[in-house]
């Protein structure tokens, strides 16, 4: 309990410095977020390209400053995985940290898919969330050229980087525009109520002279 308590509270200390350092430098937020992600802590790459294209909508960062910086910290995860792989072989089922990432079973699976597709499996499984990091290492595993691996990976990346922060750039925009048609509706709302209490008081008072002249 004790352990599951203090585990707890490093990572509410670890979210509270990554916000910290996402207002005040996104660029570098954006990158430790992809690198942390990619060696096994609980913040989903995806999760962090849409929120890039989130942050180019608002004009928090520069469009091409951040492409630059989501598409160097993937590669660089990507290639940490792939040497862990590498570094570790078949011995990465029992590893500590990653043999939670992978199994035996799904590494001798993959294991098949690499001899009978080698590069295309990189490049298609990149886009497979559950899949994406198994992959990566086991492209180590298999001792793939590291040339083939980052070729790959660079052009995989690519789209990859397209859908997601194309989906938070959208997104964004699309909140703006939410922004402003509510902004627009506060407006007119307020402009009906100040003419139906304007007809409201003329009546009021056209009704009392009338009353007046009558008597």
């Amino acid at each position: 309990m004790e352990k599951a308590a203090l585990s707890a509270l490093l990572f509410q200390g670890t979210m509270h410095n990554l916000s910290g350092l996402m207002e005040h430098f996104p660029y570098a937020g954006l990158f430790i977020l992809l690198i942390l992600g990619g060696i096994g802590f609980p913040f989903p790459e995806d999760t962090t390209l849409i929120l890039c294209g989130f942050l180019i909508s608002t004009h928090v960062v520069k469009p091409v400053s951040a492409l630059l910086v989501i598409y160097s910290g993937l590669l660089i995860a990507d290639l940490f995985l792939y040497f862990v792989g590498k570094k570790y072989g078949r011995m990465i089922v029992t590893h500590r940290r990653f043999h939670r990432i992978i199994s035996p079973e799904r590494l001798s699976r993959l294991e098949d898919k690499f001899n009978k597709k080698g590069i295309l499996v990189v490049l298609l499984g990149r886009h497979l969330v559950g899949l994406r990091a198994q992959i990566f290492l086991v492209a180590g595993v298999m001792r793939m050229s590291a040339l083939k691996f980052i070729m790959a990976d660079a052009v995989s990346s690519i789209f990859t980087i397209a859908v997601m922060v194309g989906a938070g750039y959208l997104g964004g925009n699309s909140l703006q525009i939410i922004k402003k048609d509510i902004s627009r509706v506060e407006h007119v709302a307020i402009l009906l109520i100040i003419i139906l209490i304007a007809i409201y008081l003329s009546l009021r008072y056209f009704k009392v002279r009338r009353d007046k002249t009558s008597l």
